[in-house]
């Protein structure tokens, strides 16, 4: 295989899988390309079959290459960071991270200007203790003065607290607000993963009744190739409020690409299981067309694992059950779904 055709294939499978470029993701695709009789690359073959997309996780359960850091080339020019352009989530995050810092600092310099002025007055207070027992004019003149200066002094500090005080709220509502963007998926505005392995860690500590299932677009690959990838996000966007609707009451999130997870509590596993059954026809019933031509996308289809949690699961063996059922599905021919 020529070499500059090897680099443009394992480019063009990296932009495919939106997998970045990085040496990991470099070596696995090396390794399937050039040598597609290894059992490495047949798993991989069977699992993007019909447009499957990989996801790091994927890339190590099929037992890829684990990251490496790039070996050293004194010629090569210094990479940049590899979050070089921060995302939205990332540079919010980053800009609150600098207001709650001012607003701490902001604090104690109001705390310290109160202190010096406490200390103040008690030298003013010490100091004219003595005129204040000289006489009823002198003494009257000496606490009228102190009185005026020590409520100057206690408007000022509730000055400074009252906007110290808006200023917190209004860091509040951002921080607060900045907590709900962080879990929420920014094209479905459904939770994602963070959000979704929050809630199941709850469920484990409560030992709540609960049922995982995993959802993944058939053929997904497909939409984006005769469509393009932004009516490929819409059909995301359209699935995701299938689900939402259908899974009203549960927690529907978006975990990756074109896999949804369900997290659906204190219903029995036959109730779960229809759940998951009345979206998928909901979605093979959805006639999407493609806004820009009008042109009809065809039928659209999801294939499903449903698994109930059970004492001693851990998020690992709860995910891989509901893995394995939804792998069969696609292999049985997608369009399925299986629960255990």
């Amino acid at each position: 295989m020529h070499k500059d055709r090897l680099y443009d294939r394992i480019g063009q499978f990296l932009d495919d899988h939106r997998l970045a470029p990085d040496p990991a993701h470099y070596a696995f695709v090396h390794a399937i390309l050039t040598d597609p009789n290894s059992s490495l690359a047949r798993a991989a073959a069977d699992l993007i079959d019909g447009g499957v997309r990989l996801h790091q996780d994927d890339i190590l359960r099929l037992g890829g290459p684990a990251p490496q850091p790039m070996p050293p080339d004194d010629h090569a020019p210094p990479a940049p960071p590899r979050h070089f352009v921060p995302s939205t989530s990332e540079a919010q995050t980053d800009s609150l991270a600098e207001q709650t810092q001012g607003q701490v600092e902001a604090f104690s310099a109001m705390i310290r200007t109160i202190q010096a002025d406490t200390s103040a007055f008690g030298a003013d207070l010490a100091r004219n203790a003595a005129a204040i027992q000289l006489g009823a004019t002198n003494g009257l003149n000496a606490l009228a003065t102190l009185t005026g200066e020590m409520l100057e002094r206690i408007h000022a500090a509730e000055r400074q607290l009252a906007q110290s005080t808006a200023e917190a709220e209004a860091l509040r509502e951002k921080l607060a607000e900045a907590r709900a963007t962080a879990r929420r998926d920014p094209l479905t505005g459904l939770a994602n993963r963070l959000a979704f392995n929050e809630a199941l860690n709850q469920c484990f500590q409560t030992l709540a009744p609960c049922h995982l299932a995993l959802c993944d677009v058939d053929r997904f690959k497909r939409i984006n190739d005769e469509h393009g990838h932004a009516v490929g996000d819409r059909v995301l966007n359209a699935i995701g409020q299938i689900l939402a609707e259908e899974g009203r009451g549960h927690l529907v999130s978006r975990h990756g690409g074109e896999e949804f997870a369900i997290l659906i509590s204190n219903v029995s596993a036959k109730e779960a299981f229809s759940l998951v059954e009345r979206a998928r026809a909901s979605v093979r019933q959805r006639n999407l067309r493609a806004r820009e031509t009008g042109e009809s996308i065809g039928q659209i289809t999801f294939s499903a694992g449903m698994t109930t949690f059970r004492p001693g699961d851990t998020q690992e063996t709860l995910f891989a059950r509901a893995d394995e059922l939804l792998y069969r599905a696609k292999n049985d021919g997608r369009d399925l779904a299986y629960c255990d």
